[in-house]
């Protein structure tokens, strides 16, 4: 239900998402923890850990309440209460507005003027990618699109859905802890910290460190769940085994646990070449190449992944039941 409200809705704009708060609260945390720690590493890395607890637990506290509330009235009213619930849960997921701003950045690349559209191009590519993008021709447009496509589709999508799935098995054994949209909300705190303090540079390579490291713990195995289910979603030219080996070497390469995997699968799935030079606050970063034997990315593969991701959803989603429903037997 949460899935399928996602995909219709998304995320309205004019009404509060979950993230913000969590985005208030962990911005007026980091200020205060730069004032009182200075420059004091080891102070910021202590004022880290506390923003990180007390982040994640008034996330997860807050989830597990309205839990509470829909338990509550479940029982009054089944049906309403049943929708609000699934309203709520949809927000940590981020299917409809991740395929809404690449395949809008697609659409202004496929008109003709593309480049009297390029700046505009660039500026909506920097709203969804943490690279400078000032200087990106139409491949490197279409480059950052596909891999974000990728890691976004585990991060944004997933990984909440795994932890939503976890939180829904907590709850056929008992009521009482927290469950989907606890679990969600507490993977969701994570991730806002780690995409807001988790920066290797400065005072948050210190601060931001602990945020950062949960949520690399929260997405370790989802996204290792992706690189084994996705293929059994595509058709590609070699067997799902050499594609899950094909795409672990060149995603485990990758600086990062989760994101290298993440990029691989879909690039070898999608039949798509990621990787190369990017800058970010104007610093080079050699990514390693993915699946290079395959082309540059296109419409078209970006196309590929978006519809990969939305197939996978449905596979993820369609399994789960059938594991709620053995397990309830």
């Amino acid at each position: 239900m949460a899935f399928i409200l996602d995909l219709l809705i998304g995320d309205p704009k004019n009404l509060p998402h979950p993230v913000q708060f969590m985005g208030v609260v962990i911005s007026f945390s980091k200020g205060l923890a730069e004032r009182i720690a200075k420059e004091n590493k080891s102070k910021l890395y202590i004022g880290g850990i506390i923003i990180t607890f007390i982040v994640v637990s008034l996330s997860g506290i807050s989830g597990w309440i309205i839990e509470r509330l829909f338990l509550f009235f479940e029982t009054k009213n089944p049906i309403l209460s049943t929708l609000i619930f699934a309203f709520i849960l949809s927000s940590s997921l981020a299917s409809r507005s991740l395929n809404k701003s690449i395949l809008e950045i697609l659409n202004l690349i496929r008109e003709e003027n593309t480049r009297d559209n390029l700046s505009n191009i660039r500026e909506k590519l920097s709203l969804i990618v943490g690279r400078d993008v000032q200087h990106l021709d139409t491949n490197e447009i279409l480059r950052a699109s596909a891999e974000t496509a990728s890691e976004n589709s585990v991060d944004g999508i997933f990984a909440p859905l795994f932890w939503i799935f976890i939180g829904t098995f907590f709850w056929q054994f008992n009521q009482s802890i927290p469950g989907p949209l606890a679990m969600a909300w507490i993977f969701k705190a994570s991730s806002t910290i780690d995409s807001m303090l988790g920066y290797k540079e400065g005072k948050l390579k210190w601060l931001g460190f602990t945020g950062a490291k949960l949520d690399d713990l929260m997405t370790w195995i989802p996204s290792r769940i992706v690189l084994i289910t996705l293929p059994f979603c595509c058709n590609t030219r070699q067997s799902i085994f050499k594609t899950i080996k094909a795409s672990w070497n060149d995603g485990i390469v990758d600086a990062s646990p989760n994101s290298g995997i993440s990029e691989a699968i879909f690039a070898y799935c999608a039949e798509v070449r990621m990787g190369g030079v990017n800058y970010y606050k104007g610093k080079k970063k050699i990514k390693p190449i993915i699946a290079k034997s395959y082309p540059i990315a296109s419409i078209n593969s970006v196309k590929r992944i978006l519809n990969l991701s939305l197939r996978l959803q449905l596979a993820w989603i369609l399994g789960f039941f059938l594991i709620i429903k053995f397990i309830n037997l």
